[in-house]
């Protein structure tokens, strides 16, 4: 990922590689606000494919802003998004409900319909599209055993535990095989371990299908986690990454007074001597 700032006139000229491959999620100089007070201010950043993007900071400094502007649930006031390289400020609604195929978003506290079982919620977005029966139906029960959930198919949200939901909501998320994935806060409000099986599902998605990805967390573990392990798909569980290695796909992004306050590696991140970032790793 990287965080832009103007290009100075006589910088090094981009590669023909670099401008023929967009990048899969680019802010251009993003604000907005509500009732007169900024939440965002001139954010400019750029996360490449198959980059995890995980975002840091504050509660009420953006972070679930930035995941529904990607979405275009929300609208900037000032600025462009682009998702792909295609401007989603400049589509129209049944071009960008279409557009959205490409994009997987889990909500805070899952979301998921509660008359509806776990068949219906994941298939749901498949059945906007009026996909035929029998492919709906293979892909529900991929994404559900992709999250180890087939066996309650048919159970109703209510009759499943918190953890459980969550997993329910990755597998709505994913059903469509999206090459963006927003997750809100996905592990909020769960015990540790639970904590630690949702993580190891987003982790999962990340490297078996190489998705990229903004997270939003309170948690440091979260961060610290996904960016010193990775999955293993013959064990089919996480491991850590041998010495001190941390993934070279995971950026960790914290967002300050409107701003981005810290932008880089897990490395980048500890080696870090700015007072307001010491004080943040040590709460």
């Amino acid at each position: 990922m990287t965080v832009r700032d103007e290009a100075p006139a006589d910088g090094p000229a981009t590669t023909a590689i670099a401008e023929a491959v967009p990048a899969a999620v680019e802010f251009d100089h993003i604000s907005i606000g509500f009732d007169g007070k900024p939440v965002l201010n001139n954010i400019n950043f750029s996360a490449h494919s198959g980059e995890m993007v995980i975002l840091l900071g504050e509660a009420g400094t953006g972070k679930s802003v930035m995941l529904k502007l990607a979405n275009a649930l929300m609208v900037p006031d000032f600025g462009r998004i682009r998702i792909f390289g295609e401007d989603i400020g400049t589509m129209p609604e049944q071009q960008m409900f279409a557009f959205r195929d490409h994009i997987g978003m889990t909500f805070q506290e899952s979301a998921l319909f509660d008359s509806l079982s776990v068949r219906e919620n994941v298939a749901f977005r498949m059945r906007e599209q009026k996909v035929d029966d029998e492919i709906i139906e293979r892909r529900v029960r991929e994404a559900l055993r992709f999250v180890e959930l087939e066996g309650a198919i048919d159970k109703f949200p209510a009759e499943l535990s918190g953890g459980m939901r969550r997993r329910v909501a990755i597998a709505r998320a994913i059903i469509t095989r999206p090459k963006l994935l927003l997750y809100d806060s996905p592990t909020g409000g769960l015990d540790p371990i639970t904590s630690t099986t949702i993580i190891e599902l987003v982790m999962k998605q990340r490297d078996v299908y190489e998705s990229t990805a903004l997270l939003v967390t309170h948690r440091l573990q979260d961060a610290f986690m996904l960016a010193t392990h990775r999955f293993n798909r013959s064990s089919n569980a996480m491991e850590r990454i041998p010495g001190d290695g941390v993934d070279p796909n995971t950026v960790i992004m914290i967002l300050r007074n409107t701003g981005i306050a810290f932008s880089g590696s897990l490395l980048d991140l500890l080696r870090s001597d700015d007072p307001y970032i010491t004080e943040y790793l040590a709460q």
